[in-house]
């Protein structure tokens, strides 16, 4: 016995065998498809219909569980494994992993380690502009249209970089909320960053900006990851990222290290007291 589809109102199509299934008389026992229901406006609610709602609507909650479940997207996991437009290499220390004028057509993403971005002039003077950890990404320029690099990227440290080639980047981007939103806040994090130092150039000394400098490269400041010993930095890089010259870096590292901000041996470890140098630009020695 088949009940006609005028005693379920209903959206969709439903069909209720009950017969078949064994249900009793009057109640559906079963939903083969259709996930809504909407009666009448001149149709009362009734136990059968209340029982219908029920039935289908726990099958269509299911199902978008089901769904969400199946479609969960791990950023931290796509950046880890290799597939579709996605390789990781390993650089050595001081090597390059894109250069200046160079074909933009990837982004890259550091998996581990740290690379610096320069920038050359035309009179073959080089600049520090940036200087990336484990998490970020460079590169991205290309996904502006930008035709050739402006930049070019060098391992400071031994580094594993994922490679993610444009396409690959742009439609992850669009396909998946989650990426999308990790790399808005890499952009904008790398944004404030520009601007801060930008400001430091313009109006810190240079000793201010070497002990900014300082703090950056033993990310103080980003929660649960302050390296007090760093890898180890020269002072004509040092000069490169605060735009000064080696001579002025020397000394005031000798100023930091005798004020027992920083110890350089061999390696340079930085304490947090250096944040007085940023604070209050001239630190006294007590005698």
């Amino acid at each position: 016995m088949r009940h006609s589809a005028d005693k379920y109102p209903r959206d969709g199509a439903v069909a209720l065998d009950r017969e078949r299934d064994g249900g009793s008389p009057g109640v559906p026992s079963r939903a083969v498809t259709g996930v809504g229901f909407m009666p009448n406006s001149d149709t009362d609610w009734c136990d059968e219909q209340k029982q219908f709602i029920l039935t289908v609507g726990c099958c269509g909650a299911e199902s978008v569980m089901a769904k969400k479940a199946k479609s969960t997207f791990d950023p931290k996991e796509f950046l880890a494994t290799v597939n579709g437009g996605r390789t990781v290499s390993a650089y050595k220390k001081g090597e390059i992993i894109f250069s200046q004028g160079s074909p933009a057509d990837s982004v890259f993403y550091v998996q581990k380690g740290k690379v610096k971005i320069t920038v050359v002039s035309d009179r073959g003077k080089e600049a520090i502009v940036a200087m990336l950890g484990p998490d970020e990404f460079c590169g991205e320029g290309c996904l502006t249209g930008q035709p050739r690099r402006l930049a070019t990227a060098a391992a400071m440290t031994e580094c594993g970089i994922m490679r993610l080639e444009k396409a690959a980047m742009i439609r992850v981007l669009h396909e998946e909320p989650a990426f999308s939103e990790m790399f808005v806040s890499h952009l904008l994090t790398r944004t404030l960053r520009v601007e801060a130092d930008l400001v430091d150039q313009l109006f810190n000394s240079s000793e201010k900006r070497l002990a900014r400098a300082l703090l950056l490269l033993a990310n103080f400041g980003k929660e649960g990851r302050h390296e007090p010993a760093i890898a180890k930095v020269s002072q004509e890089t040092l000069a490169e990222m605060i735009g000064t010259t080696r001579s002025r870096v020397s000394f005031f590292m000798n100023k930091f290290r005798k004020l027992g901000l920083i110890n350089y041996n061999g390696h340079l470890e930085v304490h947090s007291s250096l944040l007085n140098v940023v604070l209050h630009e001239e630190p006294r020695i007590n005698v």
